[in-house]
């Protein structure tokens, strides 16, 4: 799971009480094309993901590779694995896609996880929720979901339809009980970066913080058809001190597609038995060809 870094509270309450704002030419805030209230009538896609900042095929997986910082100041290498699988589950009466994502430091794995997004009307891609299960020496340690409708949670944009410098900061979901409070801002547009994978012209930076962390923000490129291609930070906080690159995109065959499949619903099955008071709330995920 990516952290980040601070937001101050009034902002952040305005956010869940009405839609998102832009300054106007005439000093008046204008609203936004997105709310950060979740109208299940919005969402008729059926759980496509097309943006075209943060497109989710199923059957597509993102490798990343880089470094990151220990809390004793060790830097180790580090690698992260997104599959966006051909599970749905409903969340809230939104139909959301599964994302099934492991993370790997010093060649051992910490972290696997669900998340699930989905896509408005207008274009927006919105986080439902994730469950992430850590783990240290190849032993569960523990698992901090946090779920749509669960506990106070509400799921919130991981990418606006259309994003532009110059609007305000966006909420990327509310999740009190885990301190989940992250919050995205439009930082830069038409940078050219080469990563592993290839030379991308005209990306879009995406600024990350979370309410409590100061001096922690961490830096999200976006290339147009691709997705997440480049993870940086800014800031002192050495927690968040990480580096990681898109190495490749793969198209999964089917055979391949089935077996992530398999493992995703694994860990469902883990998170109805450890996370009842959230999880265990939650309808089951099903396959789309199933």
């Amino acid at each position: 799971m990516l952290r980040r870094g601070p937001i101050g509270l009034v902002l952040l309450a305005n956010v869940w009480l009405g839609a998102l704002t832009v300054p106007a030419a005439n000093g008046q805030d204008e609203p936004q094309p997105t709310e950060a209230v979740v109208s299940p009538q919005n969402f008729r896609k059926q759980a496509v993901i097309g943006n075209r900042w943060a497109p989710m095929k199923p059957g597509t997986r993102w490798i990343y590779e880089g470094t990151s910082q220990e809390d004793d100041g060790k830097i180790v290498p580090h690698r992260i694995i997104v599959t966006a699988t051909d599970l749905t589950k409903m969340i809230g009466d939104v139909r959301t896609l599964v994302s099934y994502d492991l993370d790997y430091k010093d060649g051992e794995l910490v972290e696997a996880e669900l998340a699930f997004y989905a896509e408005d009307d207008d274009g927006n891609v919105w986080q439902f929720g994730e469950y992430p299960e850590e783990y240290e020496d190849g032993k569960f340690i523990q698992a901090t979901a946090w779920i749509h409708g669960q506990k106070g949670a509400r799921a919130g944009i991981m990418m606006p339809a259309n994003p532009r410098i110059g609007y305000s900061s966006f909420a990327q979901g509310w999740g009190p009980s885990v301190n989940w409070k992250d919050r995205g801002l439009v930082y830069q547009i038409g940078q050219t970066i080469r990563v592993p994978a290839g030379t991308f012209e005209d990306t879009l930076v995406i600024k990350e913080s979370a309410q409590g962390e100061k001096d922690a923000e961490q830096l999200k490129y976006y290339a147009s058809g691709v997705g997440n291609i480049r993870t940086g930070w800014l800031g002192e906080n050495a927690a968040i001190t990480e580096n990681l690159e898109l190495l490749k995109v793969e198209r999964l065959s089917s055979a391949e597609l089935h077996n992530v499949r398999l493992k995703a619903l694994r860990l469902e099955s883990d998170a109805y038995r450890r996370s009842k008071d959230v999880y265990g709330k939650t309808v089951r995920a099903t396959a789309r060809n199933l």
